[in-house]
Order: structure tokens, then C-alpha cells, then sequence
């Protein structure tokens, strides 16, 4: 990253960060830029959440580092249209999407948001009410052919399965990055 894109990020992350204090009452931003400066990998995470539609910013500081996660209303837009995984793909006879959410995210240095980095998220405001998000699936029911995605409907959240090779031009994933 050139020194002007790492500054541009910078204040980009510093405004979301002072315009959503609700997010992370308990964070300061000089401990945030002493992470971010001593972590030139999740750096460059952050710029390729931002680049896809993410916003990222944080919504936990309570445990070992600080956690970031996208925060755009609704799921990243240049992340949808993929199915769960690239065995999910590769199963597909016809009709592939371009891509996986799991090796999309790895390629991004991001994971997915578990289900309880989900209802974290949704306790913060009201995302997905008109996309979902795939989300990290436990092995258990990934064995059996699913994947789960969460979506807000009806004033509620909501986590479901579908199948894995499914894929929707609303559903995408949101990426968590730990700092």
C-alpha cells in the first residue's frame, strides 16, 4: 500500500469510527491506529474490505484485540453472488458463480463472521434487511451439503441454511478481522 492510500484509509476508518461511538464506547482511536500501524497485514485486510463495500469498522474491544467487521447496511457488494465454499463450487455442474465466500475471504486475509459475530453485529443496528450474509458454518452441517447466512426480516434476525453451492445476487458475506 502507497503511503497516500494508507493515509487515505486512515481517516477514512478514523471518521467511521467517530461517526459510530455506539459501535465501541469503550475503544480509543489512538489504541486502534497503534494496532493498525504495528499490523500492516490487517491493513491491507481493511483496504480490501473497504475497496469491496464493507465499511469497516470496530465492534469489539472487549476481547484479546479489537475486532472489525463490515458494517455497510447491507451485505458488501463487490462480495456477492458467491456460493459457501470451493468444494460448493466445483460441485456445481452448471451455472458457476465467479467465486466462494470462504476463498474470497481467505484471498482478503479476512474469515467470515461466526453466528455469534452476527447477532453481535445485529445488536449494533439493522443490517442485511434486504441481502444476507453467509456465515462461518460449523463442520458438523457443512458435512451434510449445507451453509449458514443470516438476514434481518420482520424486525428480527434470523439464521438459516441453505445449500453450500447455492448462490444469490443478494447474499455475499461479511468479514471479520481481528486485530
Amino acid at each position: 500500500m502507497q503511503p497516500r492510500e494508507h493515509e487515505q484509509l486512515l481517516a477514512v476508518l478514523k471518521t467511521r469510527f467517530d461517526n459510530n461511538m455506539r459501535r465501541h464506547p469503550k475503544v480509543r482511536w489512538d489504541a486502534v491506529l497503534a494496532r493498525l500501524d504495528a499490523n500492516l497485514a490487517a491493513l491491507a485486510a481493511l483496504s480490501a474490505m473497504e475497496a469491496s463495500g464493507g465499511e469497516p469498522d470496530v465492534i469489539d474491544g472487549d476481547a484479546p484485540g479489537l475486532m472489525f467487521c463490515d458494517c455497510a447496511p447491507e451485505t458488501p457488494i463487490g462480495r456477492r453472488s458467491l456460493c459457501y465454499d470451493r468444494a460448493a463450487r466445483e460441485s456445481r455442474k452448471e451455472h458457476k458463480p465467479h467465486g466462494s465466500a470462504l476463498d474470497l475471504a481467505a484471498s482478503m486475509g479476512v474469515a467470515l463472521l461466526d453466528e455469534a459475530g452476527y447477532h453481535a453485529l445485529q445488536a449494533l443496528g439493522e443490517f442485511d434487511t434486504k441481502t444476507s450474509s453467509w456465515i462461518a458454518t460449523p463442520p458438523e452441517i457443512r458435512a451434510q451439503g449445507g451453509a449458514l447466512f443470516g438476514d434481518r426480516r420482520y424486525g428480527r434476525v434470523f439464521v438459516y441454511h441453505n445449500g453450500a453451492q447455492s448462490y444469490y445476487a443478494a447474499r455475499g458475506f461479511r468479514a471479520a478481522l481481528r486485530v
